[in-house]
């Protein structure tokens, strides 16, 4: 059998199911961006992540080497770019399979594809040498698949996120990460669209409410997802361990939002 056929999400998996916590966006955003005097320190998260019972972490290479401790499994990124040049977006590798997993401990490899960009191409080049070598080294590949660009006039719409997750598949990715479309029957679409590979929800801005962001999930869930990468709607929270609480009723138990919160 193909040795890359052994390779799964297993280490981030409790019943199918799973939730990261994603602390990548200083890189991608800036400090002035996200973050406030208290999750500006990596510090901070790396606690949440182990507190609030979380499957993963994901750290840029930099904030892994001096903050993991070892506590959640480790998904390192190894592409990234910053918020500051226009036009349409190019994410490089900046961080070799080979450092990732021998010398940081990563259990995963991240990489970020911004579909439709005109510089896509060299993103599927990339990542499609990255999850070789992950697979060699018997790790799962996980892409971040963004629409972005000129050519992307719905980022959230129903064709765009199952095309988004439908790359990840055709590319080799054990999981996708991806935009929610608003509605589970909807986002159905673009589970069935990327097959064999897990789909996790992107977190995305923090949403108005916890009612609100949790509704997401519980459609993320309904729609048979198996989870969320979720970063900003838990460590911006006035009570991240709190919310990952219910987070965790939500996609492991199936609790309803309604008997969790209140509006």
């Amino acid at each position: 059998m193909p040795r890359h056929n052994s390779v799964t999400m297993g280490t981030f998996l409790r019943d199918g199911k799973s939730m990261l916590l994603a602390y990548d966006q200083g890189f991608e955003h800036g400090p002035s961006v996200d973050f406030n005097d208290k999750n500006v320190d990596p510090s901070y998260v790396m606690d949440i992540a182990s507190k609030g019972g979380f499957n993963g972490i994901v750290f840029q290479k930099g904030v892994a080497e001096k903050y993991y401790d070892g506590k959640v499994p480790l998904i390192v990124k190894v592409n990234a770019k910053s918020s500051l040049p226009k036009g349409d977006p190019n994410s490089k590798q900046n961080c070799s399979v080979e450092y990732a997993v021998t010398s940081l401990g990563a259990r995963a490899i991240g990489y970020t594809i911004y579909l439709g960009s005109q510089l896509e191409g060299e993103m599927f080049q990339e990542f499609g040498a990255i999850q070789e070598e992950a697979h060699e080294r018997g790790v799962p590949a996980i892409a971040w698949v963004y629409p972005r660009g000129q050519a992307i006039a719905n980022d959230s719409s129903k064709e765009i996120v199952a095309y988004a997750a439908r790359v990840g598949l055709e590319l080799g990715a054990d999981a996708v990460k991806i935009k929610y479309t608003g509605d589970p029957e909807s986002f159905s679409w673009a589970v069935k669209s990327a097959g064999r590979a897990h789909v996790f929800m992107s977190g995305g801005p923090k949403a108005p409410t916890d009612q609100d962001f949790l509704n997401q999930v519980k459609g993320v869930i309904q729609a048979g997802a198996t989870g969320l990468a979720v970063g900003r709607n838990v460590w911006q929270n006035e009570n991240p361990v709190q919310m990952a609480n219910y987070l965790r009723q939500i996609i492991f138990e199936k609790k309803t939002v309604e008997s969790l919160v209140t509006s």
